[in-house]
């Protein structure tokens, strides 16, 4: 039986995956990160896939035929050409980079992804600066990292990954304006469109964790793409919309939709691409207003049939993504009423009404109509906001089956083999 492995490093942890050639899962474990270094990275994933092999079997293990891996979206590290890191990492969420941003900002095009202090390339440049000794032979991202120590092989890269590090996704090249930033160039990866098979398994991996020697990892993507391909989403106007911290959608689109107003970017993914963003609203926005047990107990209080009559605009801070760009934007969150109930009514509406207008922003700059809906993240526990949202917009929702990156990861594996 072919078998295909997926691998996910996630925010909080790291998951292994293996599905069989109907996309059933054989196993999945879990695990957490020792510390927050590069090297935690990999010693996560020896335990992850040294679990694996305890749960499924030495023969099975064997069976694998394909693998792929996942990472956060500009998280990476600098390494040497023994692939031992000669920085720490920077992660996704890092920022502050100014003095970087304003030497990019001379050269990258008017509202390209690379501007701003949170940039993945103002990252690079500021690694770069943290290799004093100028040992660096390659930039790797989160994915690219394990890739190379599973198959040896540094220097590669996928187009999802890339995509915020300043790669041209359409014309499938590192820009020419990046040769006149301080980016050490020869740093940057070569990059495959997801899924592309890459490289072959190491011997030494094949020694420590009982694959097939002929096993064969092919280009990854982030995070958040392997868990919208876990949902099983494949047809053009399907839509993935979680509600985690943040609420983030991706619509698998036939035309690319990029606006840096509104927060909107596209991944190429296939012949496809899968456009969207995230807005700052969320369960961080809920959180920040109620304890997470009390959530549940007044959420079921509600009448979702009914309308509040409020009208919020929930975030957790001021600083807005999507469907609008503004960091300055103010939480609107007043009058608030004596009753938490009605106040978590309200701000459950005002949420959707963000969901809504992100949609709207979509199909305006030219977006496919919607034809499904899956719902994932942590909001699929909660009924009232699934009801609200049947009733605020006409779109068909449908809870998602699967939203394990990890699985995401391993079908794109096993996709053409």
């Amino acid at each position: 039986m072919s078998l295909s492995l997926g691998i996910d490093l996630g925010t909080s942890g790291i998951r292994c995956a293996v599905i069989d050639a109907d996309h059933q899962v054989i196993a999945m474990t879990r695990g957490g990160y020792p510390d927050d270094s590069a090297m935690g990275w990999w010693h996560a994933v020896v335990e992850g896939l040294d679990a694996l092999r305890a749960e499924i079997g030495t023969d099975r293990m064997a069976a694998i035929e394909r693998a792929a891996i996942d990472g956060t979206s500009g998280t990476m590290v600098l390494v040497d050409a023994d692939l031992t890191p000669v920085t720490d990492p920077l992660m996704y969420f890092s920022g502050g980079f100014d003095e970087e941003a304003a030497q990019i900002a001379q050269h990258a095009p008017d509202g390209d992804i690379t501007r701003g202090a949170s940039s993945a390339l103002a990252r690079l440049l500021r690694l770069q600066g943290l290799d004093t000794a100028q040992r660096a032979a390659h930039m790797c991202h989160q994915a690219d990292f394990i890739l190379a120590k599973l198959t040896g092989k540094a220097g590669l890269s996928d187009e999802n990954n890339s995509l915020k590090t300043g790669y041209d996704v359409v014309a499938r090249r590192w820009p020419d304006w990046i040769n006149r930033t301080p980016v050490n160039t020869h740093l940057l990866p070569e990059v495959h469109p997801v899924g592309t098979p890459l490289a072959q398994v190491s011997a030494d991996a094949v020694a420590q964790f009982g694959f097939t020697p002929s096993l064969l990892f092919c280009a990854g993507t982030t995070d958040s793409i392997a868990a919208f391909l876990a949902t099983g989403a494949s047809e053009i106007g399907e839509v993935v919309t979680s509600l985690g911290t943040t609420l983030a959608i991706k619509l698998l689109s036939d035309v690319r939709i990029v606006d840096a107003a509104h927060g909107i970017y596209s991944h190429r993914l296939g012949d496809a691409w899968l456009v969207g963003g995230a807005s700052n609203t969320g369960g961080g926005a809920l959180l920040a207003l109620f304890e997470l047990e009390d959530l549940a107990s007044l959420s079921a209080q509600i009448d979702p049939a009914q309308s509040s009559g409020l009208d919020y605009y929930p975030l957790p801070r001021p600083g807005e993504r999507f469907p609008v760009n503004d960091p300055a934007l103010e939480p609107r969150l007043t009058p608030r009423p004596d009753s938490d109930v009605l106040f978590l009514h309200g701000l459950l509406e005002g949420i959707t009404r963000i969901e809504a207008q992100c949609y709207k922003a979509l199909k305006a700059r030219g977006a496919p109509d919607i034809t499904r809906v899956y719902t994932a993240g942590g909001g699929v526990k909660n009924p009232a906001w699934l009801a609200i949202r049947e009733r605020m917009i006409d779109v068909s929702f449908q809870i998602a089956p699967q939203t394990e990156a990890a699985i995401g990861a391993a079908i794109l594996a096993a996709q053409d083999a």
